[in-house]
């Protein structure tokens, strides 16, 4: 039998209801519900710039830690969800704070966390400010614990990205992931049960990796090509591929990509094997390879390596029904 996201426990249906619902709740502000963070204006004395901020959590991968006993990357792996989030808005990641919560405190186990979450911060160019430790008696199995973070940043009103501006024929073109990042832990773990757990722990535990330097990089620069090249910036979460790129896309636009213009990690080989999970349900679920996927215009590929790194061109924007559509 196929294993699916849903068969392991995780809803993603359930959970685009409930931003509907959210947003019905909000009403009037409801069109600032959905993004990949918020923003909120600040007094024209303060020059016009928008705070941005976030907050997410690392899900089922703290089950492989508790597995492994590896407490040392869960805290990267907190702030990367975090200010990847914030970045694809255009903004600059300030400051981040944390929440751990536990039955019982393992100052060890605490500490090792903190550091990940120190290293993340320093990756992210954002400052620790502060967090909230919470120890609740018969909450939590003894060993384990649960994460959260919310992060906060800025950006001048004329740096915030406007995915309007995207066209037909731009491009988009991805940045390669470290591996699962943080989503899609709860089907991990129901497809390799313990043993498969421990022969690619290594791997699982890689630490999401961080975007924001080469991001910000290439949003700051001066070179008037490069100024306003960038027209959308998709995390790859909770959702995968059809659940997020569609969130940069105008009405009417679709992003159309092609499979097989970039390597995807053999864990993820591993994973659909062992599960025979479909092809549809391993992109709405995983990040296949690609962390973060940016829309841009074409003129600006020769200079964006210089920024970026190593990218892949994954495909372009054409009309149609806001979506993505594998060619």
């Amino acid at each position: 039998m196929s294993k699916t996201y849903a068969s392991a426990g995780v809803h993603i249906d359930a959970g685009n209801e409930l931003v509907r619902r959210i947003k019905k709740i909000v009403g009037a502000s409801s069109s600032a519900i959905g993004g990949f963070s918020g923003l909120f204006p600040l007094p024209e004395v303060a020059g016009g710039a928008c705070v941005s901020a976030c907050c997410d959590g690392v899900g089922t991968k703290l089950k492989l830690a508790f597995l492994l006993d590896r407490h040392d990357t869960v805290g990267i792996d907190l702030v990367a969800m975090n200010v990847n989030d914030l970045v694809c808005s255009g903004s600059r990641p300030l400051f981040f704070l944390d929440y751990f919560a536990c039955g019982k405190l393992d100052l060890d186990v605490a500490e090792s966390v903190i550091r990940g979450i120190h290293r993340g911060c320093r990756e992210a160019g954002c400052a620790l400010l502060g967090g909230e430790t919470a120890e609740m008696p018969g909450f939590y199995k003894d060993g384990e614990y649960d994460l959260a973070g919310f992060a906060v940043g800025i950006a001048e009103k004329s740096e915030i990205l406007d995915p309007q501006r995207t066209k037909p024929g731009d491009v988009v073109i991805g940045l390669p992931s470290s591996g699962p990042h943080s989503n899609g832990y709860s089907l991990i773990r129901a497809v390799l049960g313990e043993k498969g757990l421990r022969e690619f722990g290594g791997e699982l535990l890689r630490p999401t990796r961080i975007y924001v330097k080469e991001v910000l990089s290439l949003l700051r620069s001066r070179a008037p090509r490069l100024k306003r090249a960038v027209k959308g910036i998709a995390h790859i979460t909770g959702g995968g591929w059809p659940e997020n790129i569609p969130r940069v896309l105008p009405k009417g636009l679709e992003a159309r990509l092609s499979k097989g213009r970039w390597p995807v990690p053999d864990i993820f080989s591993v994973i659909q094997k062992r599960g025979r999970v479909s092809d549809s349900e391993m992109y709405r679920t995983f990040n296949m390879g690609i962390g973060l996927v940016l829309v841009l215009d074409p003129k600006a590929l020769p200079a964006a390596g210089k920024h970026l790194g190593r990218f892949h061109v994954l495909g372009g924007i054409f009309r149609g029904q806001a979506g993505v559509r594998f060619v």
